[in-house]
């Protein structure tokens, strides 16, 4: 049932234009996945809301966009040269490569050759991506970035300085990161190109105050999912055991969505796509960076949350894909769709009919991000925009030209109702408030 379930929705992605195959004309590219018009429609407003309730609607949190290639020695003081990696076996039959701790997929590949398995001892395989740079040789060999964090850490001191926050205080950014994954798959869940959106909050160092935050942080980002309508039987926090946390973690929790695949872990389902890490002083410390209060200097301790844009977008996908009957439509939340309204004609082939559809169209565009739709019957752009996710369909009909009302079609419940044409775009804000 999970894999039908994600068969239909990769299907639906690449129908509708939400996700693409990176460079399928040649064959594709294992890991890397282009954003379709809809799609990045749906990745931007997933930022624009992240960034909104994380940057705009405080007082205490201000903005970054680093850099993707950094000096090399960034890489080193962070220990990603040393510790950033996961563990991997070689098939001694067919020389595939794995990651060792996905059971579920070790188990798979078995059945591929008779059931046969002979695997090579478990060693690490470090994610970092290298580049070479330069215009004579040798080249000067760098890094994409593996993470984004590292940007906020080795600009510390330029926002101190250049800004009048004070601890506590968060520097937040949205931006890409490349690891060479081992094995990439389940759609865009595991990728080698992704867009990581988190929050580094700084404090004193004192346990209590890092308990208190660290929660409060927690609690906040579970409930922004909730908020913009994931289902919440499908989401649920997972504590890292001690072994098994992140080189730079005193304690870290993951939020976990309920998936249709399994996780590395071999646990069906859950799979991780926001981290809540306690990473005390071990950036800063390791890049020499302190923090002066008065007459007092200290290395703060780092609250933080990682989320990752492709996998919230894949889980909001997912969670809001709802069949019933021979309907099929994508229940998101009407701050997260890709258009707001589609507005058409009922009958393309009427002159009166299309002009003032268009005026209608001109009318909403100038408060929100709609869609025009004159192609096929109405029933068929009824059908297209269920798939999109388009909360409200406008459509001009031949009442329109009498009375100058429209009829706005609800996506979730498909309930029609006259509005005024002068009224639609206050009654589309009504909803979205």
């Amino acid at each position: 049932m999970g894999m039908e379930l994600m068969e239909k929705i990769v299907a639906l992605a690449k129908r509708r234009g939400f996700i693409y195959p990176g460079s399928e004309i040649y064959g594709g590219f294992g890991g890397f996945w282009d954003y379709g018009p809809v799609g990045i429609e749906l990745k931007n407003n997933i930022k624009k809301a992240w960034w909104k309730d994380m940057v705009y609607s405080r007082d205490d949190v201000v903005g970054l966009d680093a850099a993707i290639i950094m000096n090399p020695t960034v890489w080193d003081k962070s220990g990603h040269l040393k510790a950033f990696g996961d563990p991997l076996v070689e098939c001694k039959i067919c020389h595939r490569r794995f990651r060792a701790d996905n059971e579920e997929e070790l188990k798979k590949h078995g059945s591929e050759h008779d059931g046969k398995t002979d695997f090579t001892e478990e060693k690490t395989f470090n994610l970092m991506t290298e580049v070479l740079l330069g215009t004579t040789e040798p080249k000067e060999k760098a890094y994409l970035r593996g993470e984004i964090t590292q940007g906020v850490f080795v600009n510390f001191k330029n926002v101190v300085d250049s800004n009048r926050v004070k601890i506590p205080f968060g520097i937040a950014q949205i931006g890409k990161a490349f690891r060479n994954e081992i094995t990439p798959g389940n759609f865009t869940f595991r990728s080698r190109e992704f867009e990581q959106m988190e929050l580094e909050y700084f404090i004193k160092p004192d346990e209590e105050e890092g308990k208190k935050t660290f929660e409060f942080w927690k609690e906040e980002r579970m409930n922004w999912y909730l908020r913009y309508g994931m289902n919440k039987d499908k989401l649920r926090f997972r504590e890292h055991e001690p072994d098994k946390r992140a080189h730079y973690a005193r304690e870290a929790f993951d939020i976990e969505f309920e998936a249709p695949f399994g996780s590395p872990r071999g646990e069906a389902g859950w799979s991780e796509f926001e981290g809540i890490h306690h990473r005390g002083d071990y950036d800063l410390k390791n890049h020499n960076l302190t923090y002066k209060d008065m007459d007092e200097e200290y290395t703060p301790w780092v609250i933080e949350t990682s989320g990752g844009v492709d996998r919230a977008a894949l889980f909001f996908l997912i969670d809001a894909f709802k069949e019933e009957g021979e309907r099929t439509f994508l229940k998101l939340n009407p701050q997260l769709a890709p258009y707001k309204a589609a507005v058409f004609p009922l009958l393309a082939n009427k002159e009166d009919l299309v002009k003032k559809a268009r005026e209608v169209f001109d009318t909403l565009k100038s408060d929100f991000y709609v869609a025009w739709d004159d192609r096929g019957n109405i029933g068929k752009r009824y059908a297209s925009q269920d798939e999109i996710g388009t909360p409200w369909c406008v459509t001009i009909d031949f009442q329109t030209l009498e009375d100058d009302t429209v009829t706005v079609r609800d996506r979730d419940t498909t309930k029609q109702e006259r509005v005024a044409v002068d009224k639609v775009i206050q009654y589309i804000k009504n909803k979205l408030a």
